[in-house]
């Protein structure tokens, strides 16, 4: 093992061990959400990896500890964190694994903005005393792709991304506005977020609130939510967490219907996270944090490959 391999694990257990004492510090209790699950976890866009335990059954490897971690909300168990491996199909490069290790935890009564500032603290722990800014969606689209998507129709939205010089592929289009707003924040606006210190991007729209509360800001209506980025890696992603379990069964509908739209299988609603939510999940929210990215930036690392013990392919 090379001196500066051995040097980057040893400092990888260091930060965890921090880790555990930011949490206990703050009075977050440890859990231990199970990695295996016989529901999914619905996103049009993350596919998970499916094992059979017992035969002919399904499970899947969690994406993340979330819907667990409410469950336990739901009992009572107070502010939590959870440091956990988890896992994405199909997912590599020099910022993915497959395999990856998640910071996650949930706070109750703090407010979206709490929360932001919360995990900037946190993120501080790897990466020093950096700046930081908090910018709306909204206003990132203005100042970096030169438009107010609120205000164009979707053929507009076309010409804009034509402008960008940006590859636009048919099934895009067909995906529709969100799909390509997503373009545009990836390629033109993500890489430029957190040049001189953290960003907090924040306001998403309200089709994109995902697991989020919306709210009104200013003539819009948004998800509270928000993403942390440093040198336009994306490092977190917060929630005002939504409690209405209607309108969550709803938005997880929607995401298998977008799922079957893109070819990919459906996944089985989980009937006991829905249960939690139905029997009470208090007011809170919460955020996940890349572990392996923070190490990755942390270590001045081109890749997150060079902070993991092995990566998926030497496993």
């Amino acid at each position: 093992m090379s001196a500066n391999r051995l040097t980057i694990l040893r400092d990888r257990a260091a930060m965890l061990s921090k880790a555990r004492r930011f949490f206990h510090e703050r009075g977050l209790l440890e859990v231990d959400c199970p990695m295996l699950s016989s529901y999914a976890s619905v996103d049009a866009h993350i596919d998970l990896i499916p094992t059979k335990p017992h035969g002919g059954v399904t499970f899947y490897l969690h994406s993340s500890p979330e819907y667990g971690m409410k469950r336990l909300l739901s009992e009572g168990i107070g502010d939590i964190y959870q440091l956990s491996h988890v896992f994405r199909n199909g997912e590599s490069g020099h910022k993915h694994n497959p395999e990856f290790m998640m910071a996650e935890w949930y706070r109750l009564g703090f407010s979206f903005q709490e929360l932001i500032q919360e995990t900037l603290d946190f993120t501080r722990l790897f990466l020093g005393d950096l700046p930081s800014t908090v910018i709306t969606y909204r206003e990132a689209f203005q100042r970096y792709a030169g438009f107010d998507y609120l205000a164009i129709s979707e053929n507009e939205l076309v010409t804009q991304i034509n402008r960008l010089n940006i590859e636009l592929y048919p099934s895009v289009i067909a995906e529709g506005k969100e799909a390509m707003l997503n373009l545009v924040l990836g390629t033109v606006i993500e890489p430029k977020l957190g040049e001189e210190g953290l960003c907090a991007l924040a306001y998403y729209p309200a089709s994109q609130a995902a697991l989020a509360k919306t709210c009104w800001h200013g003539d819009e209506e948004v998800g509270e939510r928000f993403e942390v980025y440093y040198k336009g890696v994306e490092l977190a992603n917060g929630y005002h967490e939504l409690t209405d379990v209607v309108e969550q069964r709803r938005r997880l509908v929607e995401a298998n219907t977008m799922r079957k739209k893109l070819g990919k299988d459906l996944l089985p609603l989980d009937e006991r996270f829905l249960q939690a939510l139905e029997q009470g999940l208090p007011e809170c929210c919460g955020v996940a944090v890349g572990f392996d990215r923070l190490m990755m930036l942390r270590s001045c690392s081109s890749s997150i490959e060079e902070v993991m013990p092995y990566v998926w392919d030497n496993a």
